[in-house]
Formats: C-alpha cells, structure tokens, sequence
C-alpha cells in the first residue's frame, strides 16, 4: 500500500518558486528540503518536490529534460472544496506570475481552471460534485 506520494518538478530559480508557492497559502516540509530541493505539502502526505535542474538530473539518468514551456510533461490535478475555491486559487496564481493554461471548464457537475505555474508545469484546479460522485 500507497503510504506518500512525492511528485518531482524541476525549477528554475527555486526561491522564486517557493515564494510562490507560499503567495498561494503552501507550506514547506522543512525536513525534506534544501538550497537544491523543497517538498512541497499539498496534503496529508501529498508532496511535490521542487528539484533544481542539477538535482533533477541525479534522478534522470541519461534521459533528457525537457523545457515544461514547450512540452507537457503531465497535467497535475488537485481538488478543492468549491468552485469558488477553485477561482480564488487560479486567480491568486495569476496575480504571482502564472499563466492561464486552458479556458475554464464547467459542466456542473465538476468545474476546473488551468494554469502554467513559474516553470511552465500545468495544473489544473477542480472541484467536483461530491452528490454527483456518490
């Protein structure tokens, strides 16, 4: 069984992402981080881990990194309570230098926005239903 998850993102300026990070209400895992990596808490023991492109690499192997700018690597999707928090979120990435991603999606049920966070990774922020889901 499944007891963490820890998703790892290369960065470019790690104290710019951070400081964004925590502009939208994040906190850091202290233990797990260093002037080369910081462990994001999403969650209860959901993490992603902000690598510099050098500490990036002692995990790649041969395998080339690519620019999240102009390629998509993965779409990171993470549940809020609300629509309304959805928007407060993206809204709040926005104003601390991310882009829109996508146009909103809204089927009533289930409402998402997306955005590229500082490094070009695309989250999308969704709320969904929880009466639609039973």
């Amino acid at each position: 069984m499944i007891t963490d998850i820890f998703v790892n993102l290369m960065v470019k300026d790690l104290p710019k992402s951070i400081k964004f990070f925590e502009g939208l209400g994040f906190n850091f895992n202290k233990q797990f981080s260093d002037e080369t990596a910081a462990a994001l808490i999403l969650g209860d023991h959901i993490y992603a881990m902000l690598l510099t492109e050098n500490k990036m690499k002692q995990f790649t192997g041969n395998k080339t990194l690519i620019d999240p700018h102009s390629h998509i690597e993965n779409i990171l999707a993470v549940g809020v309570e609300s629509k309304e928090a959805v928007d407060e979120m993206v809204d709040k990435a926005i104003e601390l230098g991310a882009k829109a991603f996508r146009t909103p999606d809204d089927y009533g049920f289930m409402y998402s926005r997306s955005i590229e966070d500082l490094d070009g990774h695309v989250w999308e922020v969704l709320w969904m239903d929880p009466k639609h889901v039973e």
